[in-house]
């Protein structure tokens, strides 16, 4: 598939400069096709029955295998869910930590991160490492890690200024687990979970998939306690609620997904091209060059990844508004004074000179 085809595959951008994969990516024709095709069989089958009971286990399984694969891991360490708060909530309470247990984040993390954490009983460090050259993160973190140290909890890519954290290294350095936010990474770079220990993944950002669809990868799922359970954690259940989880990360399984975002997610999932991160990096550091020809202060250094975060020229939500008017889409960033842009592998140069166009304008 050439970048001709697979851009022509978005109607968005018929009409828009789509800059905001970071929130939401856009939806294929091949995936709204799916979800449109899925609904109708639904309709038709009534969704009951044995027949269409199991189409949506052989749906969920096959989902399960391809967002596997783009991580590195095994179908059996992942578990389904709707975003990457419901896989941070899942590990949270699963791991029983206390009062007297220390968690270790960043300053630039997600509220999907932040507010499960907030809502535990651990004490969180925080490791500022925004204002910091991306270099210096590494030690950073390593200095809030205590004997108390129990989890680190942190973004593979910052949602704010797309610095890309080592997640790797700080495993190694440290040998705690780690708990990886994956919202701007899985889709947006190569990913291998590797040694890491859970990494959360938000499919509808630059996987491209329909909301609400997510996936939690587990290294270890006998040692993660169920402590959020739902009908599909078990395989049996007794009249007092003692139930036989299912094997492997399944267990985790975050509930009822609607059958035409499952169908749609594996569209998506299958119409990936296998230039998209080299396309997408091009695309960010031209985006930047852009940026700062037109004279806007560019937040970081050059290699950071798909997210281009940038000084707003006055309030950064009315600039957002007004560029959306204009037929352009980015988001801005609430405390910081930044607009962002999300480049993926479908951004052309024209958005990138329609971007500066309705930021002057």
């Amino acid at each position: 598939m050439t970048y001709e085809e697979a851009r022509a595959e978005f109607p968005v951008l018929e009409r828009y400069a789509y800059l905001n994969a970071g929130t939401l990516g856009p939806l294929s024709r091949r995936t709204i096709a799916a979800m449109e095709e899925r609904n109708r069989f639904d309709h038709e089958l009534g969704r009951g029955g044995k027949p269409w009971f199991e189409s949506v286990l052989e749906l969920r399984a096959r989902v399960r295998e391809r967002l596997a694969a783009p991580i590195g891991a095994s179908a059996e360490r992942l578990a389904l869910t709707r975003a990457t708060t419901d896989g941070c909530n899942i590990v949270l309470s699963g791991l029983d930590l206390g009062p007297e247990d220390e968690v270790v984040t960043t300053d630039s993390e997600h509220p999907g991160l932040l507010a499960p954490l907030g809502a535990s009983t651990v004490r969180v460090r925080v490791a500022e490492v925004t204002r910091r050259p991306t270099a210096e993160a590494l030690e950073t973190v390593l200095a809030q890690v205590t004997p108390r140290t129990r989890l680190l909890a942190l973004s593979h890519v910052l949602w704010t200024t797309g610095q890309a954290m080592p997640v790797h290294e700080l495993k190694a350095e440290t040998g705690l687990p780690v708990l990886v936010d994956g919202a701007q990474s899985v889709g947006a770079i190569p990913v291998d979970v590797g040694e890491l220990d859970f990494y959360t993944v938000s499919c509808q950002k630059w996987l491209c998939g329909p909301e609400p669809t997510g996936a939690l990868y587990v290294r270890d799922p006998e040692a993660l306690r169920v402590a959020l359970p739902t009908y599909l954690s078990q395989q049996s259940i007794e009249r007092d609620g003692s139930f036989v989880p299912r094997p492997g990360a399944a267990r985790f399984d975050f509930g009822w997904i609607a059958t035409p975002e499952l169908a749609g997610l594996e569209a998506a999932l299958d119409g990936l091209p296998d230039w998209r991160f080299e396309r997408a990096a091009e695309m960010a550091r031209r985006c930047r060059a852009v940026l700062a020809a037109a004279g806007f202060d560019v937040v970081g250094e050059e290699e950071l990844g798909t997210l281009v975060s940038f000084g707003a020229p006055d309030d950064p939500a009315e600039d957002a508004a007004r560029a959306y008017a204009a037929g352009v889409i980015v988001r801005d960033l609430p405390g910081t004074g930044w607009l962002r842009a999300s480049c993926g592998w479908w951004t052309s140069d024209e958005d990138l000179e329609r971007l500066v166009a309705a930021l002057a304008g």
